[in-house]
């Protein structure tokens, strides 16, 4: 049997491939890091060096001490991609094994562990809203927020069907200072850089 295409899906597809394409030009011409939503393009202007960054490098490091070794706390490149989707993401820390980064291309986001995200000061709504809504839709099972600017966070599991898509069933809140569990290792929070405390105006 044969089916006629959905046009509204291929003109959906073809809008995805043609924001993935404009990323891709833009790498390393503009700084901080472009990401696809349903809604679009999200551009997070992130500082090179600060709060951000020495908070994903403590949770690398605390991470890899309690993962077993065929398992990685990776960083970085590449992009994460639901093509069936419409969504294209960089997890500031990817739980993922070794062998499921061996692929050409961005990783298939079912092969992700878990997906931790830092709080951008710039645009904290990327990270508490829109990703708490994608990364279940992408099928990655755990998803955990830290958030330098209050020293909270989040950790959210179980992937349930909604009337709007697949969500997190279960989200445990946290303070930094407790002891925090992302898929089957736990970690402390102590430590952790916040960021300062915004300017008041003269």
């Amino acid at each position: 049997m044969t089916v006629a295409p959905d046009h509204a899906q291929q003109g959906a597809s073809h809008r995805y491939r043609a924001m993935r394409d404009f990323i891709q030009s833009m790498d390393d011409t503009v700084p901080g890091k472009f990401e696809v939503t349903r809604e679009g393009i999200v551009h997070d202007m992130m500082a090179p060096v600060g709060p951000h960054e020495l908070t994903t490098a403590h949770l690398r490091k605390r991470l890899e001490k309690v993962m077993p070794e065929e398992l990685v706390a990776h960083t970085g490149e590449p992009d994460v991609e639901d093509e069936s989707e419409g969504i294209m993401r960089r997890p500031d820390l990817m739980v993922i094994a070794w062998d499921d980064m061996e692929v050409p291309g961005s990783f298939d986001p079912r092969t992700l562990i878990a997906a931790v995200e830092v709080v951008s000061r710039s645009n904290p709504g990327n990270d508490w809203d829109t990703k708490m809504r994608d990364y279940p839709l992408m099928g990655i099972p755990v998803y955990a927020v830290f958030d330098p600017r209050t020293g909270t966070g989040a950790v959210l599991t179980d992937i349930h069907p909604t009337p709007g898509g697949p969500r997190y069933a279960t989200r445990k809140d946290f303070v930094y200072g407790e002891d925090v569990t992302i898929g089957d290792w736990t970690i402390a929070t102590d430590g952790l850089p916040r960021y300062p405390p915004d300017k008041l105006p003269a």
